[in-house]
């Protein structure tokens, strides 16, 4: 028996796109928790065996939905410096994050590492992914022969700034703010 090759997009593209937005949705409105798969699948108006049969817990499919925002909120740029790579990440970091899809599901991620070990493994694959993502960015700077930090020091300095201001309500991310995290990230 041959296997079919998978259509891009289709049916299953549309499914993934109504039950992901219904995550983030149920997320911002309830808090992770607060809702169930059969919510999701009421509000993306499909069948919850539908989201069993493809994710098979409320745990994996709030990780997909993270990770699927993480990769497509904010691409890793390459302009040619990294200064100005870290600027433009940070600035779409920070423009991501200040949404009520960001905020949503930065709470998401922080609630799944607290719900025990399917969430921990949620986490540590969010960070992978988003540490694999700024790697890429640091070693196209090595290579350039730029003097690169770390991921860790990216995360210290640029990203956890971010993301405490947006979870705390500490006030705007403004582009001067950000600019700045990245100018004492290259001089630290």
């Amino acid at each position: 028996m041959v296997d079919k090759p998978k259509r891009p997009g289709g049916r299953s593209a549309r499914v993934r796109a109504a039950v992901h937005q219904a995550v983030t949705e149920l997320a911002a409105e309830r808090g992770y928790g607060a809702f169930t798969i059969g919510d999701v699948a009421a509000r993306a108006q499909v069948a919850d065996t539908s989201i069993y049969r493809r994710w098979g817990s409320l745990e994996a499919l709030s990780a997909d939905v993270a990770l699927d925002w993480l990769t497509t909120s904010s691409p890793m740029p390459d302009t040619g410096s990294l200064r100005d790579d870290l600027r433009a990440y940070a600035a779409g970091v920070a423009r991501e994050v200040s949404g009520p899809s960001g905020l949503a599901v930065l709470r998401l991620v922080i609630a799944l590492a607290a719900s025990g070990e399917p969430g921990i493994a949620a986490r540590e694959r969010f960070i992978a992914e988003r540490g694999g993502q700024l790697q890429q960015l640091l070693d196209r700077a090595t290579a350039r022969g730029e003097p690169a930090p770390s991921t860790l020091d990216i995360v210290d300095h640029v990203l956890a700034p971010l993301y405490v201001r947006v979870l705390f309500g500490l006030g705007p991310l403004t582009p001067e703010y950000v600019d700045d995290l990245v100018e004492r990230l290259l001089k630290a």
